[in-house]
């Protein structure tokens, strides 16, 4: 699974794409609203990883251009931004469903097809409405506005 998320003066898009190991491309991307950079990758992780939780995936590859995410996912970098935490928590929380899921950072460069995708979608302006409503969730009795999509 590709993920990819992308901020710029248009907004937020997020990316991502589930490939089988048949070749078969699951692709989805959406807008979303306005945040940093960071928790765009965030949520667009998030959706990749919910898309192979919704397919009965087992076992996943997690790829992507963040490194700071990859590093903190896999416990090697440390967060204490409040912002970026409940993210992380749910993360692990997704990885309790896999009997296998791995995470790979690979450089931009080798991403710039998920980072022009991406960046496309953060532009279009859709018909209806142009981000996702974020939803409350509960951390140390505190709430903060997190969208999960």
């Amino acid at each position: 699974m590709f993920f990819d998320g992308a901020t710029n003066f248009k907004g937020v898009g997020i990316w991502a794409v589930r490939i089988s190991e048949f070749g078969q491309h699951y692709p989805a991307t959406t807008k979303i609203i306005p945040f940093t950079n960071n928790m765009a990758e965030y949520e667009a992780c998030i959706l990749g990883i919910r898309m192979a939780v919704d397919m009965n995936i087992k076992e996943l590859l997690v790829i992507g251009d963040s490194d700071l995410l990859i590093q903190q996912v896999q416990g090697e970098w440390s967060t204490k931004n409040v912002r970026i935490l409940p993210y992380m928590h749910y993360i692990k929380e997704l990885c309790k469903k896999f009997t296998k899921i791995e995470f790979k950072h690979i450089p931009r460069i080798q991403h710039e097809f998920a980072d022009a995708l991406v960046t496309l979608s953060s532009m279009i302006q859709h018909p209806d409405k142009n981000y996702i409503d974020p939803i409350e969730v509960e951390i140390r009795d505190q709430q903060i506005p997190f969208t999960f999509i």
